[in-house]
């Protein structure tokens, strides 16, 4: 059998550059080398070469993180190169990277969120609004960016202005949201026309980080994460199915990963990713892993799903 060609994206242009060209290696030391052939491009640096070798790659697996991959850009760039890819399209990933419109798209498909202010960064009233509005505590985010990036938990009013400033670094519009507190689970779905979900993750980050932070995800030990999660059987099935309904109001295609806190026998959805880590250890290949899936299958399964019409 002839090998396919697989073109490997990592890296790229975002402020989660480094945790994609790990993803990228361990993908790349994963992928069966009997099966395919396996050509490295970071779209950095290598639009012209990815553009050149066009017409001779069967497929592309995007393990792009956060702006320029995660978005929709390279994925209207392989729409128009005619290369299929893995995940979702311009649409779903548009969508998906954006927390104020999924948030919007969460609520109309009746799916439960936190309470929340959608703010320009530059409003004087920015503050009055929160504390009249939510309260404390609250979180406060970017419109976009991910691995937690520019977010903090605000517990005190002097922590309101330098969260406001520092989400404020990354987009015009800040999310910000009544912290709920309770139990942080992760949902993986997996599939195209008939998505299936994946056994649950649950997320605990270690004493000295006050949430899953962008080092408690990629600092080795600094959390601890149980698959599946500990939750009754009642809450494991609502919460699979809200991460199939979330998948699904987003436009996902492939796969996707959609976090949830439960609490007091509710499940919120807090935000969808399009891309989710992919080393052997990220917790889309944990709950793969638990059901019966090894990260070597999991590429294979996604490039077929890549593929399929």
């Amino acid at each position: 059998m002839d090998k396919l060609t697989v073109a490997l994206l990592s890296g790229g242009r975002s402020a989660e550059r480094e945790v994609s060209l790990k993803s990228g290696e361990q993908v790349y030391k994963a992928l069966d080398k009997d099966k395919y052939r396996i050509l490295r491009y970071d779209p950095r640096d290598d639009l012209a070469r990815l553009m050149e070798d066009g017409p001779n790659i069967d497929v592309a697996l995007i393990i792009l993180h956060g702006r320029y991959g995660e978005d929709g850009t390279i994925q209207g760039l392989l729409e128009l190169l005619d290369i299929p890819f893995h995940g979702s399209g311009v649409l779903g990933s548009a969508v998906g990277i954006n927390k104020i419109l999924s948030k919007r798209l969460y609520e109309h498909a009746g799916l439960p969120v936190s309470p929340y202010l959608v703010l320009d960064r530059t409003d004087p009233e920015a503050q009055v609004k929160i504390l009249d509005g939510l309260g404390l505590p609250v979180v406060v985010k970017p419109e976009h960016e991910g691995s937690s990036i520019g977010l903090s938990i605000v517990r005190d009013t002097s922590e309101l202005q330098p969260a406001l400033e520092l989400a404020g670094q990354y987009d015009r519009l800040v999310l910000v949201e009544k912290f709920i507190a309770g139990t942080e689970i992760t949902g993986a779905v997996l599939g195209n026309l008939n998505p299936e979900p994946l056994p649950l993750v649950e997320i605990i980050p270690g004493e000295q980080y006050g949430f899953f932070n962008y080092e408690a995800k990629y600092k080795p030990g600094a959390t601890e994460e149980i698959c599946p999660a500990r939750i009754s059987a009642s809450l494991t099935q609502k919460a699979q199915e809200y991460a199939v309904r979330a998948h699904q109001a987003l436009k996902c295609r492939g796969y996707s990963r959609t976090d949830m806190i439960v609490s007091d026998n509710e499940v919120y959805i807090l935000e969808t990713n399009t891309i989710p880590g992919m080393t052997a250890t990220s917790l889309y290949p944990q709950a793969a892993a638990a059901a019966g899936i090894s990260f070597s299958e999991l590429l294979d399964r996604l490039i077929e799903l890549a593929l399929e019409k």
